[in-house]
């Protein structure tokens, strides 16, 4: 299949999950304004990013779709492949971020993505990335097994030793070296995927894509009538600075943009709207604060998979 087929193919997944993300949260969430906001890029390519915001749920969120081309493939989006920096490069894909009002709702990223490079005097090559992950402030036991094993079933579709795979690569990066914490309880992570050819490649992004939407709302629909207090709502703005760190400091799709030269503000539609840092600040112990960093903020074998 020509590299412009695949190309074509994957839009139109990624387009139609973007429309289906914005139809069922409108549905969940019928008070959010969603602001549609079409751009392009000079060096070639554009998207559309959908920006949500004042909702009885949503606080603020996005679903971005890119689809961009250049002469030259940053360092960012070559970790794994380092001899393909410098390469002419198509890259689309869509992000998502989900932050809710309420503190006892967890914020919510999906972002899957199709990678195309084309290394003078050798054959082009393509791939795949994304996943999902999750990060709680008040963290519901059920939810985060549930979450795990909607992983797990999107995966084992197609592979059983993805779950444990991806889902230990989640782990690792989404990490806070400087805070020695994960960002969230995690998911999935891939990249450089092209497993068993295009086709089945595509299809699995496809599917990662849509549980993430069932399985984020589900969660929505489960917490979103739970009353908080202002002591909530703080809690919730300080954790939200460690999304703030991890964005900026560590996350590659992030770096990918910029280096990129992408539209910022669609890069930066990730961020939270309110952020608080507090100096040297701890929970008390014994405190649902303290749970979060007590029980959730390492690395676990979720759903028992290691015995």
């Amino acid at each position: 299949m020509s590299g412009n087929r695949q190309a074509e193919r994957s839009r139109e997944v990624f387009a139609a999950l973007q429309a289906t993300l914005q139809n069922n949260l409108q549905l969940l969430d019928t008070e959010v304004i969603c602001t549609e906001d079409c751009w392009k890029r000079e060096e070639g390519g554009g998207g559309k990013t959908l920006a949500f915001s004042g909702g009885s749920i949503m606080e603020k969120g996005g679903v971005n779709f890119s689809a961009v081309h250049g002469e030259s493939l940053p360092p960012s989006a070559t970790q794994g492949r380092p001899e393909l920096e410098g390469s002419a490069f198509r890259a689309m894909g869509v992000s998502v971020v989900f932050h809710p009002e309420n503190p006892f709702l967890p914020t919510g990223h999906a972002n899957v993505r199709y990678f195309e490079a084309s290394p003078k005097g050798k054959e082009p090559v393509w791939w795949f990335g994304g996943g999902f992950d999750l990060t709680p402030y008040y963290p519901v036991l059920e939810d985060v097994l549930f979450w795990h094993e909607k992983a797990k079933e999107v995966c084992d579709k197609y592979d059983s030793q993805h779950y444990q795979r991806f889902k230990k690569w989640c782990d690792e990066y989404f990490h806070l070296p400087h805070r020695k914490e994960t960002r969230g309880v995690g998911g999935l992570f891939f990249d450089d995927y092209c497993e068993g050819g295009f086709d089945k490649s595509l299809s699995f992004v496809k599917d990662v894509g849509s549980v993430f939407g069932e399985a984020y709302l589900e969660i929505l629909s489960r917490g979103k009538d739970k009353p908080y207090t202002e002591r909530h709502k703080k809690f919730q703005k300080y954790r939200r600075g460690r999304y703030v760190e991890f964005n900026l400091v560590y996350d590659r799709g992030t770096h990918f943009g910029l280096q990129s030269g992408g539209r910022t503000e669609s890069i930066l539609m990730s961020l939270p709207p309110q952020v608080e840092w507090s100096y040297n600040w701890s929970p008390e112990k014994n405190s649902d604060e303290a749970n979060l960093y007590d029980n959730f903020l390492k690395p676990r074998d979720w759903l028992g998979l290691d015995k």
